[in-house]
C-alpha cells in the first residue's frame, strides 16, 4: 500500500502514543497543519537482512539499504501479527539502525539531492533523531518549509491503529479557533446517532471546562488530551459548555465506538439562478463510495446545475474515492481518457512503474457511476483541506473543469510515501508527487481561495446562511467574492468570537490519522 497522508501524528520519538504528542503540541499552540499521520506495520519495499553486525566502515557511508535492513539494537521477537511469520530482526547496533535510515533516505527520498552532505551519523543519539533532519531545508515560496511531512510512528502502534476501523470517542470533531491561551475550542461537528449528538451537542459549542479543568486558561495540558481524545472505551468525562445565546451546561459523555458518516447534510438549493446542489463531505473513506453515489444521483433526478462541495474538514484518504468524485462531478468529455493523477519519483526511484490513475467510470462493484456533467464546482476549504482532497480540486483543473475555492487556503501536500518499517519504527519520508493530467502538482503552500471566509460557528454546516456557503452561492450568482461580514455578526449571542485567523481557520484538533492519510488502493 502507498500512503498520501496528511495527519498530524509523531514527528519525534518520545510520546507514549501519537494522540499524546499530538494533544500536547496543539496546546502548546505548535502543531502543525497537516503534517505526519499514518503508515502500516511494515508497509514499503520488502529486504532481506544483512549478516549480522551489518557492514565495517565509515558509519558515514551510504550502503545499500537491504545490506543494513533489520540489524537492530533491540530485535523483536516473536509473530508478527501484521504478516503472521517471525519479525525479520536480527542484532545489530543503533549505528546500524542509523546506516539503515541514511541508506533508505538516499533510495527513495523525493528530495534526495537536496538533503546536506553535512550531517554526522554520530551527532545523533537514535535512528529517529538522525531521521528527523535527513530531509531538504528549503522552503517553499512563501517561506514554509517545503517539507511539512516528515515522521515516524511506532510500527506496533501504528498496526494497531490502522487496523481499529471504528474509533473510541465521543462523536465530536473539535476545532481550535485560537489555541494558545486564552484558547477558544469548539465543536465543529457531530456524527450522527453519537453519544455527543444524542447529548443535543452542536455545532459552535464552545468547550469551557473539562472534568472540572479550564480549557480556556488551564495549563494542565495532559488531563485536558485525555478527556478530549480518550484511549479506551466507557471512559466517562464531563464537559461544560457555552451554546448559542450564552447558556452554559455541563455533560457527561461516556466514550463508545463510532462509526463515522464520512457524507452528510445533502441537499438541493433553489436560487434565481437555477438549482444548486450541496454536500459535506468529511472523509475520503471505503464507506463514502455509496453515499457519494447516491447524493450524485439525487442531484442528478433534481436538475442541479452547479454543486458546492464541502470539504473544509476532510484531510483526505482513499484517492480512487478521489479520482470517482471528480468523475462524478465532471463531464464525459472532460474526463475520457485523461489522467486523475500520476506519481513523479526521484530519478532513481526502487519503486518502478507506477501506471497513471485515471478518471474511475465504476464503482468499485463494476457499476457505471452518475455524472452530474458540470463546467464548475465551488469547494469550501480549510488548511484541514488536504491531500486526497486536494487532488479532487487539482483533478478537475487539470481538465478544464473551473474550480471555485471559497473559505481558507488548503494544506498543501501533493505528496505521499511508501511508510517502512525497520526494528519497530515506522519511517514516512515524502516519496512521489502527485501530478494532473497537465502535469502540475507544485501546491506546496496550498490552493489559494476565490473567496477568504472564515468558519461560521453561527450556523449548521448546509445553512445556505451560513459564511462559507452563503459566498459560494454569491459567487455563483454575482461573480464576485461578498462584503465581509464584521465578526460579531457572524457570531450568536452570548458566543465570543475570535477575529478569523489570516488563513481563515481554524485547525482541527487531535484528527485520527486514519482519517487523514492519502491511500492508494487496489479496489
Amino acid at each position: 500500500m502507498r500512503f498520501r497522508n496528511a495527519g498530524r501524528a509523531r514527528q519525534h520519538a518520545g510520546a507514549s502514543t501519537p494522540w499524546a504528542l499530538a494533544g500536547a503540541l496543539a496546546f502548546a499552540g505548535l502543531l502543525a497543519g497537516c503534517g505526519g499521520g499514518g503508515g502500516g506495520g511494515g508497509g514499503g519495499l520488502p529486504f532481506i537482512p544483512g549478516p549480522g553486525g551489518g557492514t565495517p566502515g565509515d558509519d558515514d557511508a551510504i550502503v545499500a539499504s537491504s545490506s543494513v535492513a533489520g540489524q537492530c539494537a533491540a530485535p523483536r521477537g516473536g509473530i508478527n501479527p501484521a504478516t503472521g511469520i517471525g519479525y525479520p530482526d536480527r542484532a545489530g547496533s543503533l549505528a546500524i539502525e542509523k546506516r539503515w535510515v541514511r541508506a533508505w533516505i538516499d533510495e527513495t527520498y523525493l528530495w534526495y539531492n537536496e538533503v546536506p552532505t553535512t550531517l554526522k551519523a554520530a551527532d545523533y543519539a537514535t535512528p529517529v533523531a538522525y531521521f528527523n533532519v535527513l530531509k531538504t531545508p528549503l522552503t517553499t515560496s512563501s517561506g514554509r518549509a517545503k517539507d511539512r511531512f516528515h515522521y515516524i510512528y511506532d510500527t506496533e502502534v501504528y498496526r494497531q491503529l490502522s487496523e481499529a476501523g471504528v474509533s473510541a470517542g465521543y462523536g465530536i470533531e473539535f476545532a481550535f479557533v485560537r489555541n494558545s491561551r486564552p484558547r477558544d475550542l469548539r465543536v465543529a461537528f457531530t456524527e450522527p446517532n453519537s453519544p455527543a449528538a444524542n447529548a443535543g451537542i452542536a455545532r459552535g459549542a464552545k468547550i469551557l471546562e473539562v472534568d472540572g479543568i479550564s480549557v480556556v486558561n488551564s495549563t494542565n495540558t495532559t488531563a485536558i488530551n485525555n478527556a478530549l481524545s480518550p484511549d479506551d472505551l466507557g471512559e466517562s468525562h464531563s464537559f461544560k459548555l457555552e451554546e448559542a445565546g450564552g447558556a452554559t451546561r455541563t455533560v457527561t459523555l461516556t466514550s463508545a465506538r463510532i462509526t463515522r458518516t464520512p457524507v452528510q447534510n445533502v441537499k438541493t438549493v433553489d436560487t434565481p439562478s437555477g438549482r444548486v446542489g450541496y454536500l459535506l463531505f468529511n472523509d475520503h473513506i471505503t464507506t463514502s463510495e455509496a453515499q457519494l453515489i447516491s447524493a450524485m444521483n439525487k442531484f442528478q433526478a433534481d436538475g442541479v446545475q452547479d454543486l458546492v462541495l464541502d470539504m473544509r474538514y476532510n484531510g483526505g484518504g482513499q484517492l480512487n474515492i478521489a479520482s470517482r468524485l471528480a468523475y462524478m462531478v465532471a463531464s464525459p468529455a472532460a474526463t475520457a481518457g485523461k489522467t486523475f493523477e500520476r506519481l513523479a519519483f526521484n530519478n532513481k526511484s526502487p519503486f518502478g512503474f507506477q501506471p497513471p490513475l485515471p478518471f474511475l467510470g465504476t464503482s468499485r462493484n463494476s457499476q457505471p457511476l452518475p455524472q452530474l456533467g458540470l463546467s464548475q464546482v465551488t469547494v469550501l476549504t480549510s488548511p484541514d483541506t488536504c491531500s486526497a482532497s486536494e487532488s479532487v480540486i487539482n483533478g478537475l483543473r487539470g481538465v478544464d473543469v473551473r474550480v471555485n475555492l471559497v473559505g481558507g487556503a488548503t494544506c498543501g501536500k501533493p505528496y505521499g510515501f511508501y511508510p517502512q518499517d525497520n526494528c519497530g519504527t515506522t519511517y514516512f519520508a515524502i516519496q512521489f508527487q502527485g501530478v494532473n493530467n497537465k502535469g502540475f502538482g507544485d501546491y506546496g503552500d496550498g490552493f489559494t481561495p476565490n473567496c477568504t471566509v472564515a468558519d461560521d460557528f453561527a450556523h449548521a454546516l448546509g445553512d445556505p446562511s451560513e459564511a462559507r456557503f452563503s459566498a459560494a452561492l454569491a459567487l455563483r450568482s454575482t461573480g464576485s467574492c461578498p462584503v465581509p461580514v464584521a465578526a460579531a455578526a457572524r457570531a450568536a449571542p452570548g458566543l465570543e468570537k475570535a477575529e478569523a485567523a489570516p488563513d481563515a481557520g481554524p485547525t482541527l484538533l487531535l484528527r485520527s490519522p486514519l482519517r487523514e492519510n492519502r491511500l492508494i488502493e487496489t479496489d
